[in-house]
């Protein structure tokens, strides 16, 4: 019951707090124009991840038992801290190296304070156990690497709210059987918030979620998921709905941005540009040049993840040995046909397009550049020839 008040009361306040927020940031005139990278139209304001964190933050310290607060603190703490980094470089953007340090601290609490880390490799090319120096290095390598490529993703209208609410749903539920309430009762109140935000997020969008909220909201996806695949790959087969592939699930419930992320490595690599060079590589972009409304690419991929997730589930006695490799193909083949797909689309809508000067101009250009060069007659006449 907690679960479902504490996920009512999240989309409730965040509901009434998002219109209020639009309103003070296009009075204090913090919007974003449309230019560069940004394909939106019109000035709208960002900064919508503080609805989505304050409404989650009601939420939770409504309807978390004092037990559950103590259990879940340090993941609560990070999330804190992993906001105030968000905003500050909404509010006065931040250097690389600065960002860096920011997110490494809330890293820090959730893997050696909370211990939320990849404790293993769960029987995957016949290793268990890892050292726990190497565990704890490869579980800070994924939350900034994953929470920072989250990031890249939200460029569309309602694209990280709507895929961001599939995983958090169904993590919730997968909680919610494993015993695990107090994290199930974390997911669902931030589907509450990241509900309410996606009513005023939706194309045409009237705010957006900016670094606040994108940064929130994948750091607390990326912990949960590495909550989700250590204890499902520890847990025994009577303790709740077991994986046999943990590693798979967490790559099904990430697919997009870590898809997204080693594509434009790859492409951007391969044409010699440094990987960190934003660009409108993504696959958003590439779904929008197609002629895709921003609502149509929302849903094709958040119909692409359930596709992955749904595989992994209905494979759930398949290791990762076989599930990981016939991802992997799916998602590689997936990418090679949108490309030629954009190509071939963006070749066609330049056939289509209209001649800049108009038909007759053009013509008239041919006609003068077929003319055989001449010399005027008045040449010799009109002008002294020096014969020295």
């Amino acid at each position: 019951m907690n679960i479902f008040l504490a996920t009512v009361t999240s989309f409730f306040f965040g509901f009434l707090m998002t219109p209020v927020l639009i309103l003070i940031l296009k009075k204090i005139n913090f919007t974003e124009s449309p230019g560069g990278r940004r394909i939106h139209a019109g000035k709208i304001p960002s900064m919508g991840g503080i609805a989505i964190v304050f409404a989650t933050f009601v939420g939770l310290f409504a309807w978390l038992s004092f037990d559950q607060i103590v259990e879940t603190r340090y993941f609560l703490v990070a999330l804190a801290i992993m906001f105030s980094v968000g905003l500050r470089d909404d509010l006065i953007e931040l250097t690389a190296v600065q960002k860096l340090i920011g997110q490494s601290i809330p890293a820090f609490f959730v893997i050696v304070m909370a211990d939320i880390r990849i404790s293993g490799l769960y029987g995957f090319m016949g290793i268990y156990e890892i050292p726990y120096l190497v565990s704890v290095g490869v579980t800070f390598f994924a939350i900034l690497a994953l929470t920072n490529s989250f990031n890249l993703i939200d460029g569309a209208d309602g694209l990280a709210g709507s895929l961001s609410l599939v995983t958090l749903s169904i993590l919730g539920f997968w909680f919610y059987t494993a015993g695990m309430i107090s994290y199930s009762l974390i997911s669902f109140t931030l589907v509450g918030g990241i509900l309410a935000f996606l009513v005023f997020n939706w194309h045409p969008a009237k705010i957006f979620m900016g670094d606040t909220g994108s940064l929130s909201v994948g750091f607390c996806l990326t912990v949960l998921v590495i909550l989700f695949v250590d204890k499902t790959g520890l847990m025994a087969p009577w303790e709740g709905l077991k994986l046999n592939a943990p590693f798979s699930a967490g790559l099904a419930f990430l697919i997009v941005p870590i898809y997204d992320t080693v594509r434009i490595f790859i492409k951007r690599t391969k044409n010699g540009k440094s990987p960190l060079k934003p660009d409108k590589s993504h696959v958003h972009h590439f779904l929008l040049r197609m002629g895709l409304q921003h609502d149509q690419v929302s849903l094709i991929l958040v119909v692409v993840k359930l596709t992955f997730i749904s595989i992994v589930f209905f494979g759930y006695a398949l290791n990762d040995h076989v599930l990981l490799p016939v991802l992997i193909l799916i998602a590689t083949s997936l990418g090679i046909w949108m490309d030629k797909k954009t190509l071939q689309k963006v070749k066609d809508n330049c056939k289509k397009a209209p001649l800049v000067l108009g038909e007759n101009y053009t013509r008239k250009k041919r006609k003068q550049t077929k003319r055989k060069p001449s010399i005027a007659k008045n040449i010799f006449t009109d002008n002294k020839i020096n014969m020295n």
